[in-house]
């Protein structure tokens, strides 16, 4: 199990704010202890992929300076404030691209969905202790399936260099595969809850939720794919706060998801 030795925060010119903590190997230990918010850290790897440090930013959105203001005020009141959008995508290019380049389809197009949730503000976007925040990183924590029928939460970061996403991905989905162990990932709020469904062409989806769990993390599922007349496509499902995003937003996604997946 990871440790950490000692946190500091800083604040940077963009307006987000930095915690680093460092951890493995001992000796690094130049950082003062401060922060208590350690859930919020996502480790960072060096360009050797040894993981030195963690490190999350996130920036204080001014909710009465804020487009979304009424809307904020509005909905963060609501017992149940996600709603949610089925759409289908086209995967015949993604599909055939994964093959070729011998990786999972899965990995394939979860890259891709990452990418672009990191490329809408809206999808940053969390509600910690009733304030909004801003992530600068949008990670993900998706269902892994495991051999026996089960599954497991996983937690999996976001790289640009997709390789090397890959790779860190793959080392998660096994250690999740090969523990019996049933617990949420403990990445904090940074995340997108993602999960896989592909025996079932879905037209609709809903969420189990513990409504007074404070939670405003996206949720995105994919369903079967399935072929016509040559063409493949797949249904894709995603939730929203409805205080952090509408369905503009939303559109937004699969509009440039989409994009993505005819490369």
């Amino acid at each position: 199990m990871r440790q950490c030795y000692s946190v500091d925060s800083c604040n940077l010119k963009n307006g987000y704010k930095r915690d680093i903590v460092a951890h493995i190997p001992h000796h690094i230990t130049w950082l003062h202890k401060q922060h208590k918010s350690r859930e919020f850290y996502s480790t960072k790897i060096n360009h050797q992929n040894k993981a030195l440090f963690e490190i999350k930013m996130k920036k204080i959105i001014d909710i009465e300076n804020w487009n979304r203001k009424d809307h904020f005020n509005f909905y963060s009141k609501f017992s149940e404030p996600f709603f949610g959008v089925t759409a289908k995508v086209g995967c015949t290019n993604a599909y055939s691209n994964a093959k070729k380049k011998q990786v999972s389809y899965f990995l394939y197009y979860l890259y891709r969905a990452l990418k672009t949730a990191n490329d809408i503000d809206n999808f940053k976007y969390r509600i910690i202790d009733n304030q909004a925040y801003e992530f600068e990183t949008i990670n993900a924590s998706p269902t892994i399936n495991r051999p026996n029928g089960t599954f497991g939460f996983a937690y999996i970061n976001y790289f640009e260099d997709e390789n090397i996403f890959y790779k860190e991905a793959l080392k998660e989905i096994k250690k999740t595969q090969n523990t019996d162990a049933f617990s949420p990932a403990v990445s904090g709020e940074n995340v997108i809850h993602f999960s896989a469904i592909p025996w079932i062409d879905f037209t609709s989806i809903s969420h189990a939720r513990n409504f007074p769990y404070p939670d405003s993390c996206p949720k995105i599922s994919f369903g079967k794919m399935t072929e016509n007349n040559g063409t493949k496509s797949m249904p894709i499902s995603i939730h929203g706060h409805h205080a952090l995003m509408d369905g503009y937003h939303i559109g937004q996604f699969i509009d440039k998801f989409q994009i993505l997946m005819n490369e």
